[in-house]
């Protein structure tokens, strides 16, 4: 078996580490290691993924991970990647959200007996006393140091600066590096980029106070060939939650990824074998539809279960090919009451999401971006009756991306 960080680079995972050489030296044996999560949502979404599938190659190669949600730093907020503060969450929010994310990592990793764990670090930080915190920790940060860290350069250029709460988010993450070591072992962080001055500060933290080894390893943002952010729709961020991002849609968004893009996301993204990502990545043409389909089956597959998988593809075959059974399809359920009182295609098209608002929905018509079935819709003030639907229903369209079965109930 290959080393895995040799694994994880041919795959384009890594972008810094510290130590090279010596955490090469480190991964020849099992390893316990962390990658945080902060709890701002009730759903990981597709910025996660790299982390989690990093994590999950980690596993397999015989290392052990450990998940770290951030119920205590959640309640500061990491200041990194963001121009103004974050909004204050409650506990309550904090943790409930927390028990969500919990329950999405379970899909990912095995959280078996002896494997990985996941751990709360609202456990620790909510109780620490400030001032023998800052006695213990704080006297071994230096501030110049600090504010060399990107993150705290780009806010403090802001109009409204860096508050002081933000500026101990480093303290903090620092701190759970230190106490994962005591608690379990921990000799290695893992995350995203945007994270090193972070990640780099913690295990330095451990490096001085303990005087024992410790690794700080950052990921490739997931972003398209020209360095935009890979993830977002018009809805928002992409999200793992079903109830948040449909499989149906989550599936077509990598169906149609740029073909630039495939075969870093075949990488990244799932756990093909090279060789086949490098075959599929090296298809031109009307061919590098079939690499898109496998890489939008693969890692729909793996973020919402092989049944929903094929379900999404027998969906998207329906749409776009005239076969399947087209079972799911994202459906939008009517009433006979709702239609009498306002059929219109514009106010439809904003209730079932496939525009913003009306205002959009009447663009779209003028732009002659709407179906309705087969017939493209061409008056803003086109209406839908009951006797439209047949036995399937009624299929909407938003231009080339954007569906949606209607249904009476």
């Amino acid at each position: 078996m290959p080393h895995i960080l040799d694994t994880l680079k041919e795959r384009g995972f890594i972008a810094q580490m510290t130590f090279p050489e010596e955490l090469y030296e480190q991964l020849k044996e099992p390893t316990t290691f962390y990658v945080g999560f902060d709890p701002t949502a009730d759903s990981l979404h597709i910025g996660h993924y790299i982390p989690i599938m990093a994590m999950a190659h980690m596993q397999r190669a015989g290392h052990k991970p450990i998940a770290l949600m951030g119920g205590g730093t959640a309640m500061i907020g990491d200041p990194s990647g963001k121009t103004d503060m974050r909004k204050m969450m409650t506990v309550e929010t904090i943790d409930a959200n927390v028990a969500c994310i919990k329950k999405q990592m379970e899909r990912f990793l095995d959280f078996g007996e002896g494997q990985a764990i996941i751990v709360n670090n609202g456990d620790w930080l909510r109780r620490l006393n400030y001032i023998d915190f800052m006695r213990d920790i704080g006297s071994l940060f230096s501030v110049n140091e600090m504010l060399t860290a990107d993150a705290y350069k780009a806010r403090m250029a802001t109009e409204n600066g860096l508050s002081f709460l933000e500026f101990t988010y480093m303290l903090l993450q620092s701190y759970d590096f230190l106490e994962l070591f005591h608690r379990y072992g921990c000799r290695l962080q893992m995350g995203g980029n945007d994270q090193w001055s972070n990640m780099m500060h913690g295990a330095d933290l451990i490096r001085r106070k303990d005087r024992e080894r410790a690794f700080a390893c950052t990921f490739q943002l997931l972003l398209t060939h020209d360095g935009r952010k890979m993830g977002k729709t018009e809805a928002g961020a992409l999200w793992l939650d079903a109830n948040k991002c449909s499989p149906y849609k989550f599936y077509q968004y990598w169906r149609n990824v740029d073909d630039q893009d495939v075969k870093k996301c075949l990488a990244l993204l799932t756990f093909l074998p090279m060789d086949e990502v490098d075959r599929l990545g090296a298809l031109e043409g009307a061919e590098i539809n079939e690499a898109k389909k496998v890489l939008a089956y693969e890692v729909t597959k793996l973020v919402h279960g092989e049944e929903e998988a094929k379900k999404a593809a027998d969906a998207a075959l329906s749409l776009f090919a005239g076969g399947g059974s087209g079972e799911g399809v994202p459906t939008f359920e009517l009433t006979a009451e709702q239609l009498q009182m306002d059929g219109r295609v514009t106010t439809i098209l904003a209730d079932c999401g496939l525009c913003k608002s009306r205002s959009e929905a009447r663009q779209q018509v003028q732009a002659g971006a709407v179906l309705l079935g087969e017939e493209k819709v061409t008056d803003v003030n086109a209406v839908i009756n009951a006797s439209m639907f047949g036995a399937d229903g009624l299929m909407l369209r938003k231009g080339k991306k954007g569906y949606m079965r209607l249904v009476l109930k």
